[in-house]
């Protein structure tokens, strides 16, 4: 069942959503060489706690951590620990969300530690962001779940990737439905799989957490001895971002968003619902 959020919920799925986002603005100042991935979970911890909020991630499923710190070819759910220092030319994939009065916000993003990253890591995050985009904009009343998917799906494969050959969409994991919990129905892919019909309708109260996964290689992952790190089975690179959004009457809300993707979102024509806390 999709739980549908009524304009007061949403409200609340927005305080969390800020809070997310300050905690990718305080992250990203963060990730700097000589910087561990245990360093960046402190500062996430601290702005959750400056915020009266909640985590979570730490406990989830047994989650050790306030964020996900994901480097290179670990696509998802890498493990904040003091070993991992962050080196010129990295990139991390930082995934962190908040509870607010049990209302949840969830949100991603590639950054790139210090300089000198080869075109083909700008290309990837650049190219990963913008399905994202895609498909956010795709969220509008009267279209399905699957086309979302065919937006994100659509827009990777139009990109050519420097070099040759083709970007890998992750296969085993996608976005999701998020509200009272962090995940929710519907599981959401990124490309296109016709046996799974069209899905459910989109209409006003919907929300969902849109997060493609892209590689520089295969669509394939496996997952390591700790039971949460994600990588790529053939040690390519990798890139995820993500935004938690919401279906509204007026149009679609970027709750982890400043501005509520409203300057994004206006290049694919479409105006974003008003920010509900003013």
């Amino acid at each position: 069942m999709v739980q549908i959020k009524t304009p007061e919920q949403i409200a609340k799925m927005r305080e969390a959503g800020l809070v997310v986002a300050a905690i990718h603005a305080a992250t990203r100042e963060a990730a700097v060489p000589g910087a561990t991935t245990k360093d960046l979970d402190e500062v996430a911890r601290k702005v959750i706690e400056e915020h009266g909020a909640k985590s979570n991630f730490l406990g989830y499923g047994g989650f050790p951590a306030t964020i996900c710190t994901s480097v290179n070819e670990v696509v998802v759910h890498g493990i904040p620990d003091d070993k991992t220092v962050l080196k010129d030319g990295d990139i991390i994939s930082i995934d962190a969300g908040a509870i607010i009065d049990g209302w949840h916000g969830d949100a991603a993003y590639t950054a790139f530690v210090g300089t000198g990253h080869a075109p083909e890591l700008v290309e990837l995050s650049r190219v990963t962001e913008e399905s994202m985009w895609a498909g956010i904009a795709a969220m509008k009343q009267g279209n399905r779940l699957v086309d979302i998917s065919r937006a994100i799906e659509t827009y990777i494969r139009r990109q050519p990737k420097p070099g040759g050959g083709k970007y890998g969409i992750v296969e085993d994991y996608g976005g999701h439905g998020i509200g009272t919990e962090m995940h929710m129905d519907p599981h959401l892919l990124n490309y296109v799989e016709r046996r799974r019909g069209k899905g459910p309708k989109l209409v006003p109260g919907f929300c969902l957490a849109i997060e493609p996964m892209v590689s520089l290689g295969t669509p394939r992952t496996e997952v390591l001895e700790d039971d949460w790190t994600v990588i790529t089975t053939d040690g390519t690179w990798s890139s995820h971002w993500e935004h938690s959004v919401a279906l509204t009457e007026e149009g679609p809300l970027v709750l982890t968003a400043p501005d509520c993707g409203r300057a994004r979102l206006a290049e694919y024509g479409v105006t974003v619902a008003p920010d509900p806390l003013g």
